[in-house]
C-alpha cells in the first residue's frame, strides 16, 4: 500500500495567518494611540527639513509665538487635505518649548489681532500666518503659503517661508530700509508716508538715517534710499556708502530735477562705479499723444508716456529682470488698487549710460535701462530737454544734445562681483504722496485719478530686485514627485507592459495551474 504524503500547506497558512495578527495588530494599535505617521512623499512635506531643525535648535533659547489665522483643526478634514502640509509644520513647531502656537479668527478675536497689527498696515486676514519674537512681528500670506510653478506644479512654501520668519525676528529686526536725511531730501513723514507704509506693509522695517552723524551704515540696513535731495552728499559720506556697496549692498536713488548751484559731485562718483551718468536738466513732452493727466485730470508736458524696456526674460543679453512682470500687468490691463497700470513719469529729470569702452568695469558690471521715453506717430521723440541746475557744461549737454531723442529716466546697475545693486530714476514723483496717483486716500472733494503710475509700481518691484523682504531660508519649496517612463515608440510600450505586467500574470496563472494539479499528491 503507497504511503500517502502529510498535507502541512493549510497547516502552514493557518500559522502564518495567526502570526500576522499576533505581530501587526498590536503594532497597529500603538502606532495609532501615539498617532505616528510616516512620511512617504518624495520632498518630505509632512517633516521638518534638517535646516528648519538646525535653525530650531539655535533659536531654542528664544521665545517664539506663531499665530494662525485659522482653525487648525479644520485643515485635517478630508475636504481640506491641501492644507496638510502647513498643519504638520505647525504642530512640529509647536512642539517645541519656546515656541507658542495660538490659532484664532480674526473676527472673533479682534483685541489680539490688533496687537498683531498695531498700525493697520500689514492686513489682518483669515489663513495668514504670523511670527512674533523680540519684539519683531512678521506676516505670512496665506496666498503665499501655497504656490504654483512655472510647470504648474502645485508647491509647499510654508515651512519655507516659518523658518524665514522665525530667522529675521529671532534676530530682533526687520529688513530695513534707511532714507538719507541732512542734504534736503524728501522726508518719511510727509511726502514719502504713503510709500513708508507700503514698505511696511511688504514686511520692511523703514528708518531715516543721518549718515553724517552716524558715521557708519548700520548692520541691519538692507535698501539705502537718497530721495529727491537738493545738496550733495559728503566725500565721507559717499565714501561710507561705497564700502557699503563693496559689500554687497543695495541702494536706490531718487534724484529730482533741481535748480542747484554746481554739481552733485560726490553722488555721482557712486554713480559712476555703477557705469551710470547724472543729467543736469528737466524733460517734459510736446505731443499731446505722449502727454499724461495729472492728479486733477488735466494733461500736463510734465506727465509722460514711458516705456519700460524688457529684462533678461526677453532679453539674453541680460541677467536680471526688473521690467517683465510690470508689462505683462500693463499688457494685460490688470488693475492696481481699482486702477489700470499707465505707463507714465512725471518730473524727471534723463540719465546717461557710461559706453563701454570708457567704463572700466563694464565687464562685470551689468547695466539697462528700465524706463526711458517712446516716440510720436511719425516715429520721432517728442521730448525736450531743458538744463536745470549744474554747470555751465551740464548745461551745454542738456540743452544742445538731449532735446528730441531716446533718453532714460530710469536704470539698474548689478555689480556681479560684489552683490551690489543699484537702481536710479530721475524723479520721486512715484513715491512722493503728493505727486504720485493715486494717494492712498483721496479726499472725497478731489477727484479720482485715471490710472495708477507703471512707474510707482516698478519702485515697488525695485524693492524685491535690490533685497527680498521674504527672504530665501534654504528649504526651498517642496513639491510632489510622480514616477513615469518614457518610450520611444508603440511598440516599446507594449514590450515594458508585456514584461512587467502580463507576464508575472501569466507565471502566477501557470504556478496557481500546477499548485492545484500536485496539491494532493
Amino acid at each position: 500500500m503507497k504511503k500517502k504524503k502529510m498535507n502541512l500547506s493549510g497547516t502552514v497558512a493557518f500559522i502564518t495567518a495567526l502570526l500576522v495578527l499576533v505581530i501587526f495588530i498590536p503594532i497597529n494599535l500603538i502606532i495609532s494611540y501615539y498617532d505616528k505617521g510616516f512620511d512617504m512623499t518624495p520632498s518630505g512635506k509632512y517633516t521638518l527639513n534638517e535646516k528648519t531643525v538646525q535653525l530650531l535648535d539655535e533659536t531654542s533659547d528664544k521665545h517664539i509665538d506663531i499665530y494662525c489665522l485659522y482653525d487648525l483643526e479644520e485643515f485635517k478634514r478630508s475636504e481640506n487635505s491641501q492644507f496638510l502640509p502647513l498643519y504638520h509644520t505647525l504642530k512640529q513647531l509647536e512642539q517645541r518649548d519656546n515656541i507658542t502656537l495660538t490659532c484664532f479668527l480674526p473676527d472673533e478675536n479682534v483685541t489680539l489681532s490688533k496687537e498683531l497689527d498695531p498700525e493697520g498696515l500689514l492686513g489682518i486676514e483669515k489663513g495668514d500666518t504670523f511670527v512674533k519674537a523680540n519684539g519683531v512681528i512678521k506676516k505670512i500670506s496665506r496666498n503665499k503659503v501655497f504656490q504654483t510653478g512655472a510647470d504648474d506644479s502645485k508647491q509647499y512654501a510654508g515651512e519655507e517661508l516659518l523658518a524665514a520668519a522665525i530667522k529675521t525676528c529671532a534676530s530682533g529686526s526687520l529688513p530695513t530700509v534707511y532714507f538719507l536725511t541732512g542734504h534736503g531730501e524728501k522726508s518719511i513723514e510727509t511726502n514719502l508716508a504713503a510709500f513708508s507704509a507700503l514698505l511696511k506693509t511688504n514686511n520692511y522695517d523703514v528708518q531715516e538715517l543721518d549718515l553724517g552723524k552716524e558715521g557708519a551704515v548700520p548692520d541691519n540696513a538692507k535698501i539705502i534710499y537718497l530721495a529727491g535731495p537738493t545738496q550733495d552728499i559728503t566725500a565721507k559720506e559717499k565714501d561710507l556708502l561705497l564700502d557699503y556697496a563693496d559689500n554687497g549692498g543695495a541702494m536706490s536713488f531718487l534724484i529730482d530735477p533741481c535748480d542747484t548751484e554746481g554739481r552733485f559731485t560726490n553722488i555721482e562718483k557712486i554713480m559712476e562705479e555703477f557705469g551710470l551718468i547724472l543729467d543736469y536738466n528737466i524733460v517734459t513732452e510736446t505731443t499731446p499723444a505722449n502727454m499724461l493727466e495729472d492728479p486733477d485730470q488735466n494733461q500736463s508736458e510734465n506727465f509722460i508716456r514711458v516705456e519700460y524696456p524688457a529684462g533678461s526674460q526677453y532679453n539674453d543679453e541680460f541677467t536680471q529682470d526688473l521690467t517683465s512682470d510690470l508689462n505683462t500687468l500693463i499688457s494685460n490691463a490688470v488693475p492696481i488698487n481699482g486702477y489700470p497700470l499707465t505707463a507714465g513719469i512725471s518730473y524727471t529729470r534723463s540719465l546717461t549710460e557710461i559706453p563701454d569702452d570708457a567704463f572700466p568695469g563694464a565687464s562685470y558690471i551689468e547695466r539697462s535701462s528700465i524706463i526711458k521715453n517712446t516716440t510720436g506717430l511719425n516715429g520721432a521723440y517728442t521730448t525736450v530737454s531743458k538744463a536745470m541746475g549744474g554747470d555751465d557744461i551740464t548745461a551745454k549737454e542738456a540743452n544742445e544734445k538731449l532735446s528730441g531723442m531716446s533718453l532714460d529716466f530710469g536704470y539698474y546697475s548689478y555689480n556681479k562681483k560684489s552683490g551690489a545693486k543699484l537702481v536710479v530714476m530721475g524723479t520721486t514723483a512715484p513715491i512722493d504722496t503728493a505727486r504720485c496717483t493715486p494717494t492712498v486716500e483721496i479726499p472725497a472733494d478731489k477727484m479720482k485719478p485715471a490710472s495708477t503710475s507703471g512707474t510707482r509700481t516698478l519702485t515697488v518691484f525695485s524693492n524685491t530686485w535690490l533685497y527680498d523682504s521674504e527672504i530665501q531660508f534654504g528649504v526651498g519649496n517642496k513639491i510632489n514627485a510622480y514616477d513615469y517612463m518614457t518610450f520611444k515608440g508603440s511598440n516599446d510600450a507594449t514590450k515594458t507592459i508585456v514584461s512587467l505586467f502580463i507576464m508575472p500574470v501569466i507565471i502566477a496563472v501557470i504556478g496557481l495551474a500546477v499548485w492545484l494539479k500536485r496539491r494532493n499528491s
